[in-house]
């Protein structure tokens, strides 16, 4: 017997609003993104709601989280919805010729270390191509989250990920203001370290970041203490200028800082060391022009000196 297959009609209606809404987890913020009202979102999510039939947000006045159904939706339409986005992408620049939005997350501190010299060279190489740079500090699904490459310390990435390495190898130094050393002593040990003000890093997850020391061949883990904690490196850098505590952070990240006197490493022999920061992309579908510019652009900066140049400058 014939199966009667029928597709409801408007079936996409709302997506696009629902995922902008779990996304910033604000309708005002999601009205903002998409160019319209906020009664006009809350409307459509009704009308989404509706259509699957049960509730896919928990709105209170002060936020807005998701339902069971939303969740288990959201894990869904996430990764088909980036896929439709792809596919129009790739029909609409069928002509080879980079354009349209290209969708870049990293961590914040690498915006201005890294990002920032370069992306104005490639707006004005490539005038069709609009970017929108994401900072964040946790671990992103790029697919998921409709991005197209990031920006990670170490290249042990999923399997259907590619890597191309940005800057070399660097270490994670501990470091403090003079005048904090100078009232609080500097360590000698590992063990010194708990019984130092540190400045923590809290991640996305929720979890503390934690400190992690080589010893030899023996990594050691301390679990610090400290009355500040932060969501981001580059608070964790101004917090330790300020003399509020020692900091554990990249090198790269604090060579200005060390070069002019502002702050000093303690422990250096305990420094632990990273693979260097990778540019990493999906390789299971077609690169779009827009994102084969942007890697071609990198590689070539990358060839030239200017990403080391840019550390070795920062």
């Amino acid at each position: 017997m014939k199966q009667n297959y029928t597709i409801p009609k408007n079936l996409l209606d709302g997506v696009e609003a629902f995922l902008r809404v779990a996304d910033r987890k604000s309708f005002r913020e999601a009205a903002d993104d998409l160019g319209v009202s906020p009664s006009a979102i809350s409307q459509t999510i009704r009308q989404l709601e509706d259509r699957v039939g049960a509730p896919l947000f928990i709105r209170t006045t002060r936020s807005v989280g998701l339902t069971e159904a939303g969740s288990l939706f959201h894990a869904q339409a996430a990764p088909a919805w980036a896929m439709l986005h792809g596919a129009w992408e790739s029909a609409r620049s069928i002509g080879g010729r980079p354009a349209g939005l290209l969708r870049l997350n990293m961590p914040r501190s690498v915006v201005p270390l890294l990002i920032e010299p370069i992306i104005a060279d490639f707006c004005a190489r490539y005038p069709d191509v609009d970017v929108e740079i994401t900072g964040e500090d946790g671990l992103v699904d790029l697919a998921a989250s409709g991005h197209d490459a990031g920006i990670r310390i170490g290249e042990l990435l999923e399997a259907d990920m590619i890597s191309v390495r940005l800057a070399p190898p660097f270490r994670f130094v501990i470091v403090g203001a003079p005048a904090f050393l100078d009232a609080h002593g500097r360590p000698t040990s590992a063990a010194d370290l708990k019984a130092h003000n540190c400045i923590r890093q809290r991640l996305a997850s929720g979890a503390m970041m934690p400190w992690r020391l080589i010893d030899g061949n023996r990594s050691i883990e301390v679990a610090v203490k400290g009355r500040v904690i932060v969501n981001q490196m580059a608070s964790v850098v101004a917090f330790a200028r300020r003399g509020l505590g020692l900091a554990q952070v990249s090198e790269p990240l604090v060579l200005h800082e060390l070069h002019s006197g502002a702050l000093e490493t303690v422990l250096p022999g305990l420094s632990p060391s990273s693979p260097g920061l990778f540019l990493h992309y999906p390789g299971h579908a077609q690169v779009l022009p827009k994102l084969r510019a942007f890697i071609d652009h990198v590689k070539a900066a990358v060839a030239s000196g200017v990403l080391n140049d840019l550390i070795a400058e920062a």
